[in-house]
């Protein structure tokens, strides 16, 4: 069973409590951009073996959206942050790094 801590309530919970969002830290492609950059961003998403960066909601807490780093193979949780974040801090980073040496980053 996946558990994270949301970072806005402190608690942590099984996956049942929240409502899974997809891949975090997407560029987004709305008006005026090119059919290719919106089919893209509509359709195209990152299924990694390793690390991922995802969306969850705290469905039935505080209802915020925050993201999570973590590993699709071991269901390892490297971290859970605020969902206005843009990019993953450098704290977390740094302790993926740590725990996975050849992991090139998380672009």
């Amino acid at each position: 069973m996946l558990t994270l801590t949301c970072p806005y309530c402190g608690v942590t919970v099984e996956e049942t409590e929240l409502y899974p969002g997809g891949e975090a830290h997407l560029k987004r492609f709305g008006p005026g951009s090119t059919d290719a950059e919106f089919e893209s961003y509509m359709f195209a998403r990152k299924n990694p073996k390793g690390v991922h960066f995802e969306r969850w909601r705290h469905a039935y807490g505080c209802g915020k959206w925050f993201l999570a780093a973590r590993d699709t193979v071991t269901w390892e949780v490297f971290g859970t942050y605020s969902a206005q974040t843009p990019e993953p801090p450098a704290a977390l980073v740094a302790t993926i790094k740590q725990k996975r040496p050849g992991w090139e980053g998380w672009k």
